[in-house]
């Protein structure tokens, strides 16, 4: 396990690697990529094991977490043969002759910092794309998900040389020796209030930042819809990992006059899925620590409880809640909520829905329930949000070719599938010109000459 002052040696060492110009090879690189999705395959029951043990993840949403990765690993191995290719581009005829390429190379040392909640597949997937793109990489997971930081670094030390790929275990204070460090680019998962702090120290080494940050991501419900799954993909998208995912449905604004009808189908959902006592279902997960538990019982006294608001602090189990009469003002309207807490608000007019999401922070995701396609280009045209899903939630994730990341406050840059890849690339602009048919037309002295090109480009 490396230590504080082992930090400056093993990045050392990965530039030393990364000089000897081999991660550039495009056979070594598919060669990375296939092993890395052979050691996930080789500890996918420990994997398992691990997410259960930190967050009491069912073995089903456990394996979907898995997949997200090693499906990004199949993607990649499939089109980087054409994402490393360089790009002719046209010329200007002022250029003639010549040709103009762009070459995709490899950035450097990249530190990846994972996030709890989802501890395996956000800070893997990340890496399909460094190491797809030729980079070096020093991953960092998250501490409080420890029995899975455990596995991501057995499985990335007995898969990978540590001067190419290394795991850093740890707590804050090793955290702030990696974000002292000169990276060529930090990619970073986790809260806004962390976001802003590793946007700062990478300002001192004017390091690259891609920030994947969170919000609360409005979703609106129309009358025009199918009520019952409406219900179910809500409860759906709130409820997995217990409320702990960046892109659920933060809070619900529904056309008033549905409410009476929604509720009772909100709550059917949510006994269809987890039972009377979602206590004791196999398949509804945990709170990460006694932190977070203790911050999400606190906001249940911002409004009236129509389902759930039970708690155990010792399970860390706070059941599927509704909650309704929320004030706009209380914190559990004001912070990410990242948990079983769903408040259902109204709003009479769209405009006045639209208005409401405009007047708060720009979200990751932005959810619409309503099959009025002239509704949905009012939604879409009219607010500004990291991603947008029409009738669903979550599953815009799952498109590996739809780039995924925030706006504002919810984030910069993007990721999955190709996107990842440019993320971890420098694109680097070659023009090539030979020596012939010089026409001298920019040299000194330019007498004459100024008049011919103002008419030449209609210039006054």
């Amino acid at each position: 396990m490396l230590t504080l002052t082992s930090i400056p040696e093993i990045l050392q060492q990965q530039r030393d690697f990364f000089a000897t110009g081999k991660t550039r090879d495009l056979s070594f690189r598919t060669q990375q990529l296939s092993r890395l999705k052979q050691a996930i395959s080789t500890n996918q029951d420990a994997i398992l094991q691990a997410l259960k043990g930190d967050l009491n993840k069912p073995e089903f949403e456990g394996f979907f977490d898995i997949i997200a990765v090693t499906q990004e690993i199949d993607y990649a191995l499939k089109h980087i043969k054409k994402w490393t290719r360089p790009q002719k581009v046209k010329s200007d005829i002022q250029q003639f002759p010549s040709s103009a390429v762009i070459y995709p190379e490899p950035l450097g040392v990249v530190l990846i910092v994972g996030p709890w909640n989802y501890p395996f597949s956000l800070v893997l997937t990340p890496l399909v794309g460094a190491i797809a793109s030729g980079n070096c990489a020093i991953l960092k997971p998250s501490e409080l998900a420890s029995h899975t930081s455990k596995i991501v670094t057995q499985l990335i030390s007995n898969a990978f040389d540590p001067s190419f790929i290394t795991v850093v275990e740890g707590g804050v204070s090793v955290s702030q020796e990696l974000l002292q460090q000169k990276f060529d680019h930090i990619f970073f998962t986790g809260g806004t209030r962390i976001g802003k702090i590793v946007m700062t120290a990478a300002a001192q080494h004017l390091t690259p930042v891609t920030l994947e940050l969170g919000g609360k991501s409005p979703c609106i419900v129309d009358t025009e819809i199918n009520l019952s799954e409406t219900a179910k993909r809500i409860i759906w998208g709130k409820f997995i990992n217990a409320g702990q995912t960046c892109i659920a449905p933060d809070y619900l604004l529904v056309q008033e006059s549905l409410k009476e009808q929604l509720i009772p189908e909100l709550k059917n959902c949510i006994r269809t899925f987890y039972g009377e006592n979602p206590a004791q279902s196999p398949d509804y997960a945990r709170i990460i620590n006694v932190n977070q538990f203790d911050r999400l019982v606190s906001l249940l006294s911002s409004g009236k409880i129509i389902l759930g608001g039970e708690s155990d602090r010792d399970q860390l189990y706070i059941a599927p809640t509704l909650i309704e009469e929320v004030s706009p003002d209380t914190s559990l309207m004001q912070e990410e909520i990242f948990g079983p807490i769903l408040p259902i608000l109204t709003y009479d007019t769209l405009d006045e829905a639209i208005q409401f999401i405009n007047s708060r922070p720009k979200p990751l995701a932005l959810y619409l329930f309503s099959n009025n396609k002239q509704k949905q280009q009012q939604v879409l045209k009219n607010t500004s949000s990291g991603g947008v899903c029409f009738n669903d939630t979550i599953m815009q994730v799952a498109v590996t070719n739809l780039p995924f990341g925030g706006v504002g406050d919810s984030g910069m840059g993007n990721y999955h599938g190709q996107a990842t890849f440019a993320t971890f690339s420098h694109y680097k602009s070659v023009l090539k010109k030979g020596f012939r048919f010089d026409l001298n037309w920019r040299y000194p002295p330019y007498a004459g000459k100024l008049e011919r090109f103002k008419k030449m480009f209609k210039t006054n």
